[in-house]
């Protein structure tokens, strides 16, 4: 056995530090950037934010007097006249056109409500104002699941009010909410669905009420002998009411694909758009949105100080001195216990000088790169489905991301990286995510969701095999499973339910 030293050459992959942080920059959205680059303004002295004119309405910075991203004039205005001298005033502002310069596509933005503030705000047209107080502490104590979990008698305790009071509020709750909302057990809950889908015309099995009603604790721990048995049932009688329980009914009903598509039960999630594409004397124009946060520079004091030290090594301290107090009291604390200071500056100074001032400008490149490679990857993206822009989701073409990167010449991760988490207004002043540029799906679910809408026209029901054959005649070739797949994406029940 040997020991020695070899020496060899070999190619390695390596990912640099500025690399990383480079490609997490890219990733970010609009809003995650304004959080990181206030995180990084609070930890680099060496970083400030230009002073640049900004949007009061969006934050957006502004070209000249006016923002592109609301298309508000921002000049300086002299103080309105009175309408009631000048009446026609109002006429002219409600004649304002979306295509004009004064139009805010802000206007545009839906408001976030919340379901239990619908419910609310529904049951309050059938019960009187005396009546309010008491529905919104009902309304309020409805769980995630859509149960009521406060306990009525002691309510009615409470309120001076009889228990039939209450039960009459609670049934206006009930209609009002989506069905199961608002029952005070899961048994309940579940007898509302069942009375629901028999007046929606829906057989129901007459054993289910019966189970539901008197044996669900024992249905839930399967013992379906002893159900069987008590209600005099044959096995396979037991089985048909377990299946269409299972595939009817929902023990957590403000979590069902109703609620959801009736009202989201949870805090809708609002995104800021990315990238902002408009139809400018008929062209497509891509706009970046950069707000004041994303214009950012070196300090002075610091550019200053690093300009000097990399001119010579050594500065004087009558020329230095005010410098160093200028920089926020950060270079003082550097000189203490780093030894005597050659020429005022010592070598903890130089290094904190340096140290900021490359930090600063490395990530002022970064966002600075992040703006360019998405303004490439989306004029890229808007040159492809141009017609998609124009003549909506029916012209959408088959993109990938390679081809993207292909053309703007990229590699692919760096598309990915680009479009993630990353929202586009369209010149029709819909938000959409990135990915929806390459989901050619979207035409597929669209003609899926007209047929539906027509069935009821002509009074029939279509089953998905039956759009299958449809989608088949308009040229539109795939499986009854991915009909079944994207009905379901879209909300949609299917036939033996609508």
């Amino acid at each position: 056995m040997d020991i020695g030293f070899d020496l060899s050459q070999d190619m390695r992959s390596w990912v640099s530090p500025s690399l990383i942080e480079a490609n997490h920059i890219l990733s970010l959205s609009r809003q995650e950037l304004q959080t990181a680059v206030q995180a990084e303004m609070d930890a680099n002295p060496a970083l400030e934010a230009e002073d640049f004119p900004s949007c009061p309405v969006c934050g957006n910075v502004l070209e000249g007097s006016f923002c592109p991203i609301c298309l508000v004039s921002q000049r300086d205005r002299a103080d309105p006249e009175r309408y009631e001298d000048m009446p026609e005033l109002l006429v002219n502002l409600s004649q304002t056109r979306e295509d004009s310069d004064d139009f805010d596509p802000l206007t545009l933005v839906a408001h976030s409500d919340d379901i239990r503030a619908v419910i609310l705000r529904d049951a309050r047209t059938v019960l009187s104002p005396e009546e309010y107080p008491i529905a919104e502490y009902l309304v309020d104590a409805i769980d995630e699941r859509g149960l009521l979990t406060c306990d009525l008698a002691e309510l009615a305790r409470l309120t001076g009010r009889t228990i039939e009071e209450i039960d009459a509020i609670v049934e206006v709750i009930q209609d009002v909410a989506p069905v199961g909302v608002g029952a005070r057990s899961l048994q309940e809950s579940l007898l509302l669905q069942i009375a629901y889908l028999r007046r929606s015309g829906i057989d129901v099995p007459p054993q289910v009420e019966a189970i539901v009603g008197r044996h669900l604790g024992e249905l839930g721990a399967h013992r379906f002998g002893q159900i069987g048995k008590e209600l005099g049932l044959s096995p396979d009688e037991v089985e048909e009411a377990r299946t269409f329980i299972r595939s009817f009914l929902n023990p957590f009903p403000l979590q069902s694909q109703q609620a959801r598509s009736w009202r989201t039960p949870s805090g809708a999630h609002y995104v800021a758009p990315d990238v902002v594409i408009s139809i400018k004397d008929s062209e497509l124009v891509v706009e970046i949105v950069d707000t004041s946060h994303f214009h950012l520079k070196l300090s002075p004091v610091y550019d200053k100080l690093a300009s000097e030290m990399g001119r010579k090594r050594s500065v004087s301290a009558n020329g230095n001195g005010n410098g160093l107090a200028k920089a926020n009291g950060h270079l003082t604390g550097h000189a203490h216990g780093a030894g005597a200071p050659a020429n005022g500056v010592s070598a903890a100074d130089r290094d904190h000088i340096r140290s900021y001032s490359s930090r600063a400008k490395l990530f002022i490149a970064n966002i600075q790169q992040r703006r360019e490679t998405l303004l490439k990857i989306s004029r890229c993206i808007c040159d492809l489905q141009e017609p998609f822009l124009r003549g909506g989701v029916r012209e959408l073409k088959p993109l990938t991301r390679a081809i993207v990167a292909q053309q703007v010449g990229v590699h692919e991760s760096t598309v990915s990286r680009a479009t993630a988490n990353k929202y586009v207004m369209l010149p029709s002043r819909k938000v959409i995510p990135f990915s929806d540029f390459f989901t050619p799906s979207l035409s597929v679910k669209d003609v899926i969701k007209e047929l539906v809408e027509r069935e009821t026209q002509k009074g029939e029901h279509l089953t998905d095999r039956r759009i299958c054959d449809l989608l088949m005649d308009r040229g539109i070739r795939i499986a009854r499973r991915t009909v079944a797949k994207y009905r379901a994406e879209l909300g949609i029940l299917p036939s033996t339910m609508r």
